[in-house]
């Protein structure tokens, strides 16, 4: 059996090594290496499959959310509700632009944002929503859909784990990161449409909005040299958009390797009492960024230990809420304050979702698992 890796890159790259290093070549033969043909290709190309107007590539996740931020006219000081479950950007690029993150609770099935606790926490200084379609699916996007329409607020879609999900609701079945103002995406190399480097996009229906983000990405101007407002500098370069074109092409194949693990996984586990698998919610598909298992009877630190020696690699995604991170701490948000984010915290464990996975790498992965509570109960 081949080492078990949770990302397997080198893998992935094998089975699509001469489409990738043709188009690599093309780029190295054109010198086009900043906003290149590539990029525009990649932006025409993703909105297509996303069923979206407009694709703004940048150069990387964190990068996409501050750009959203700054292209709506947020000022220091406006509130924006999110989650504490979730990967650190999503709030820092509010702290570094004076905003203030009010976070709200999130589901214990599928770790996504509480819309109930979103419509708590909206207060007079509350000006925009950042739902996190976290692990591969979707927010239920209707719901905080109305919450902004009742109160008039934006909504920013964090999908950078979720990209090529579907959402079905009132307005149809639609891709995750295309039914709020804006979306936004990372290209680490670890995601679903992941480059060989960093990389990010921002997603758009609205024409001005468009606008506003490609002349922040591009330091504020749309002519060379005259600048409208503050911007930043945020480019995808060309290389990575080349290895994007490239994966796009396979991203549904993708997500059905990873789903086809996930049942596995699902199967294997079902009659373990001490674990709960992953909902995936009636509204949604799931593209499986990550498995993640809440670990019951204080046993996740141990199985993942026990993992380990098994030569199964197993991660904790998030250990640390963002409301509890030193950085972000406040009196608003006490420990005690988001039970079941920080009940999560204690329990979830993901185990190897990589598209390369094969059968003889699940049936040990998940004999491990199995192996862990025969012996612990």
């Amino acid at each position: 059996m081949k080492p078990i890796q949770m990302v397997d890159l080198l893998g992935q790259y094998e089975k699509i090594k001469p489409e990738v290093d043709a188009a690599m070549l093309r780029v190295l033969a054109s010198t086009a290496f900043i906003n290149g043909p590539e990029v525009k290709a990649l932006e025409k190309e993703l909105a297509d499959y996303l069923g979206v107007k407009h694709v703004i590539a940048c150069g990387n996740g964190t990068d996409a959310l501050q750009v959203a931020m700054m292209a709506l006219g947020l000022k220091p000081g406006d509130e924006v509700i999110t989650a504490s479950f979730t990967f650190v950007a999503t709030v820092e690029v509010l702290a570094l632009l004076g905003l203030v993150p009010v976070f709200a609770d999130v589901l214990p099935g599928t770790f996504n944002i509480d819309p109930a606790d979103v419509r708590r926490k909206v207060t007079p200084r509350t000006k925009a929503i950042v739902p996190v379609h976290l692990f591969g699916q979707s927010a239920d996007m209707d719901a905080i859909m109305e919450i902004a329409k009742e109160h008039d607020l934006r909504v920013v879609e964090d999908d950078c784990q979720a990209i090529g999900s579907d959402h079905t609701g009132a307005a149809g079945k639609q891709k995750s990161g295309t039914i709020g103002d804006i979306g936004v995406t990372s290209f680490f190399p670890s995601k679903n449409l992941g480059c060989y480097g960093d990389g990010g996009a921002l997603f758009t229906d609205d024409d001005d909005l468009a606008k506003k983000i490609r002349r922040v990405c591009n330091h504020g101007s749309d002519e060379r040299y005259y600048h409208e407002v503050i911007g930043v500098n945020s480019r995808l370069d060309s290389l990575q958009a080349a290895v994007l074109r490239i994966k796009l092409k396979h991203l549904d194949a993708y997500a059905k390797a990873r789903n086809a693990a996930a049942d596995a996984y699902d199967k294997a586990f079902a009659g373990i009492a001490e674990i709960a698998t992953p909902e995936r919610s009636a509204f949604g598909t799931h593209v499986f960024h990550q498995y993640t298992l809440r670990v019951g009877g204080d046993h996740r630190d141990a199985l993942k230990k026990h993992l380990e020696t098994k030569g199964v690699p197993a991660m904790i995604y998030y250990p640390v809420a963002c409301h509890l991170q030193n950085a972000y701490k406040s009196s608003r948000f006490p420990e005690g304050s988001l039970p079941v984010t920080e009940q999560l915290a204690h329990e979830v464990l993901s185990l190897p979702i990589s598209t390369e996975l094969d059968p003889e790498q699940i049936a040990h992965i998940t004999g491990a698992v199995q192996d862990y509570f025969n012996t612990n109960k």
